[in-house]
């Protein structure tokens, strides 16, 4: 094809898909005069989003990374400390580890479901337990929307009494399934109301979720923190508002953040999240759309959905074998952007990162060109090649709720012309 891209509509990755309805929460924001962080609509948001995912005190924040950096925080994370986190993830989940200036131990995945495996985190949690130094939290990742099988890793977690708290920024609404004989039963779309099923996050001491212009409903950038442990979310509230304390000066005992979500962006998320289900509906249609037309084709896979999740679908990920489909991951995705349909490697795993060594044993790094020092961090991985492969062979393709089906037809026609380069 190689057409001329300035010609041609642009496909991006997960663009925001705005519902009709913000534009009224933000008119009675202005109404009201509250522009800045809090506000009706901070309040709003915060009560109706606990509503939708059960859980019962959630915090409206700057982002997904503040809201990980308030649970660490909370929880004691210091210099000095260890906190396992998965390796296959992005990484604001994991630097407000090294912002507390603790260590990070990285756990692989596992193929059923790319996320944490259990077995390894149990493993990495028994050589704490012979070494006589436990980790201060357990941060595993719903990746691309799918929940981590929760009942167990909440119970290995329990067994050595190391707080989990869940990155499920990628996961609203996605929901976990607690008869893992019966898929059926989470057919619904609120499956709130399902007694066998519950949404990612609950259950942990804390759960992180983002709002950023990616995911499935956005603020165009916004976080929320949130516990079933009132005292947890009132004590992250205060740290976010510069841990002011209540006097009519400002009075401070200790020092806090700008974390607050403002009260625009609030009402952009209340309009957003009475379209949730209908968001994560249309992004499971696109994920079988696209497996009904390129499941057939040798070389190509569709990251798996455990019998414990009903997956939120937010970007449809394939694996492909280079061997079998004619080409690979790299391959396919500059012929995408060669037609402007943005696509993106799966995340390169945590411990590949630069700016993390599992070798060195000091935080020295190298000096850059402008004589700016560039830290590297120590860290520990367990297992590892699972993740590996699937960064080397993953691929997200476009997944955004307004896509029409010429749009994937243009995706897939593009993704099988890839067999004869």
């Amino acid at each position: 094809m190689n057409r001329d891209k300035s010609k041609i509509k642009r496909i991006f990755l997960s663009p925001p898909h705005m519902s009709g309805e913000e534009m009224r929460f933000v008119e009675e924001a202005f109404e009201s005069n509250y522009i800045a962080p809090l506000g009706p609509q901070v309040d709003a948001f915060e009560r109706e989003f606990a509503e939708y995912v059960r859980i019962p005190y959630a915090v409206a924040l700057s982002s997904g990374t503040a809201a990980m950096h308030l649970a660490l925080r909370i929880l004691g994370v210091v210099r000095g400390d260890e906190v396992i986190a998965s390796t296959l993830t992005f990484i604001g989940s994991v630097t407000p580890v090294i912002f507390q200036g603790a260590d990070l131990v990285f756990v692989d995945c596992d193929r059923t479901s790319w996320n944490m495996a259990p077995d390894l985190l149990q493993e990495a949690l028994e050589d704490c337990k012979k070494r006589g130094k436990f980790p201060k939290a357990v941060i595993p990742t719903d990746l691309y929307g799918q929940c981590f099988d929760y009942e167990r890793i909440l119970e290995i977690c329990e067994e050595y009494g190391v707080p989990v708290v869940a990155d499920a920024a990628e996961s609203l609404g996605a929901f976990y399934l607690t008869q893992r004989h019966s898929r059926k039963g989470a057919k619904a779309q609120s499956e709130n109301n399902n007694k066998n099923s519950f949404h990612a996050g609950r259950g942990a001491k804390a759960a992180v979720f983002s709002f950023n212009g990616n995911k499935i409903i956005t603020t165009s950038g916004g976080g929320m923190l949130a516990s079933d442990d009132k005292e947890f979310i009132d004590y992250a509230r205060n740290l976010s508002q510069q841990a002011r304390e209540p006097f009519p000066h400002y009075e401070h005992t200790e020092i806090g953040y700008n974390y607050r979500m403002s009260n625009i962006l609030a009402a952009i998320g209340r309009g957003q999240l009475k379209v949730l289900d209908e968001r994560v509906k249309r992004k499971r249609e696109i994920f079988d759309y696209y497996q009904n037309a390129l499941g057939g084709i040798s070389g190509i896979e569709f990251m798996p959905e455990p019998e414990w999740s009903r997956s939120n679908r937010w970007l449809t990920v394939i694996l492909i074998t280079p061997e079998e489909f004619g080409a690979d991951r790299e391959v396919v995705r500059l012929a995408l952007e060669a037609e402007n349909i943005e696509s993106r490697p799966v995340w390169k795993p945590m411990h590949m990162q630069p700016v993390f060594n599992p070798q060195i044993a000091s935080r020295k790094g190298a000096k850059a060109q402008n004589n700016i020092e560039k830290k590297t961090y120590p860290c520990r991985v367990v297992g590892g090649s699972v993740a590996e492969n699937l960064f080397k062979r993953g691929l997200c393709l476009p997944s955004g709720t307004a896509m029409t089906d010429d749009d994937l037809d243009r995706v897939v026609e593009t993704i099988l012309n890839c067999r004869f380069l």
